[in-house]
């Protein structure tokens, strides 16, 4: 029987094409009952044919879940996330499930909307970006009933599960490696941090190790909106006219760190003997710079893999044993704008 296109595709038309019982249609599509092979591939064959696609929806009112795994993270514009979805689907595709992405730019409003939307369709779990959220999202994902991943940071307490490094430590580690190497006058750049909770840690941590060593941040200046190039141009360049005598600048992220290292070069300014520059994230887009930017890597394929790993782990055993606290540890990479000593 000819498909009327203006119908969806079902089983019977499955079942027609292929002239097995729409039962075993069903029980090849879910990958369920004793079929042989030969009757498997006829049915599967058929379907590809027909472009056939299985109702999920009809099967999740039974086991109340979907093969999907809700992964919401703040920006697709900030180069950070797409390999943290690389590690995580380098681990799904292993499996049944699917991640779908969801993002909240940020705000702890939309983060809220966009978990409630996501939990709607009862995913079989959730990665999400970052440890602070709102009582309400906080009191979904506690009730969600499923695997929680709270992913990219570990300075705090999780809901279920977290995996990420210490964004103080990366602070302190930085100024650590910064001082050694001989800097006193020490600029700050980032973004507004009471947004990007990451960012301000690793600010509370930097600025709490020049502390102890007796140094104080010199100047600071804080933006909104996205990392990009030609803010790291403009900040440096505000920076030094007002803050001449500065040695140091430390960016909270790698791409107005790399804005700020081209500005530098095109004036002629000497790096680092006169003024050392430092990025975070070790993004590789950027090994191709005249000089390369010292920064640190935030371990993101390796985090986007784990967390998935105790996702598919627990949706396959909800009672596995699984380590539910993964710390990782960057390491720097001095480059060519801080000296090693």
């Amino acid at each position: 029987m000819a498909h009327d296109d203006t119908r969806p595709l079902t089983l019977r038309d499955v079942s027609e094409a292929s002239g097995v019982s729409e039962m075993t249609v069903s029980r090849v599509l879910r990958n369920r009952g004793d079929v042989s092979p030969a009757t498997r591939e006829k049915v599967l064959e058929a379907a590809k044919a027909l472009g056939y696609v299985p109702n999920k929806i009809a099967g999740a009112l039974a086991s109340q879940r979907v093969n999907l795994v809700a992964v919401i993270i703040p920006s697709f514009r900030n180069m950070v996330f797409p390999e943290v979805l690389s590690g995580i689907s380098s681990v799904l595709e292993e499996t049944d499930l699917q991640p779908v992405v969801g993002v909240t730019d940020y705000l702890p409003e939309k983060e809220e909307k966009v978990l409630y939307e996501m939990l709607s369709w009862r995913p079989s779990g959730v990665i999400i970006a970052g440890l602070e959220h709102t009582d309400a999202s906080r009191a979904m994902l506690k009730a969600s009933g499923i695997p929680v991943v709270e992913i990219m940071d570990v300075d705090g307490t999780p809901i279920d599960s977290m995996v990420g490094i210490s964004h103080r430590r990366a602070g302190r580690e930085m100024a650590k490696a910064i001082l050694k190497a001989g800097f006193q006058n020490i600029g700050f750049m980032g973004t507004k941090m009471p947004l990007d909770h990451r960012a301000r840690k690793r600010f509370e941590g930097f600025t709490e190790a020049l502390a102890k060593n007796g140094v104080e941040i010199m100047d600071q200046e804080f933006y909104s909106g996205g990392s990009a190039l030609a803010k790291g141009r403009e900040m440096t360049r505000d920076m030094l006219d007002r803050t001449p005598e500065l040695d140091f600048l430390y960016y909270s992220n790698d791409m107005i760190g790399a804005g700020g290292l081209l500005y530098l070069l095109e004036k002629g300014v000497k790096i680092p003997e006169e003024i050392g520059l430092a990025g975070f994230n070790g993004v590789e887009l950027l090994d191709g710079l005249p000089r390369k930017l010292a920064t640190m890597d935030a371990c993101r394929t390796e985090i986007g893999r784990k967390a998935a790993q105790i996702i598919a782990a627990r949706v396959d055993n909800p009672d596995a044993e699984i380590e539910k606290e993964i710390e990782l540890t960057p390491t720097i990479a001095y480059g060519g704008t801080l000296r090693r000593k």
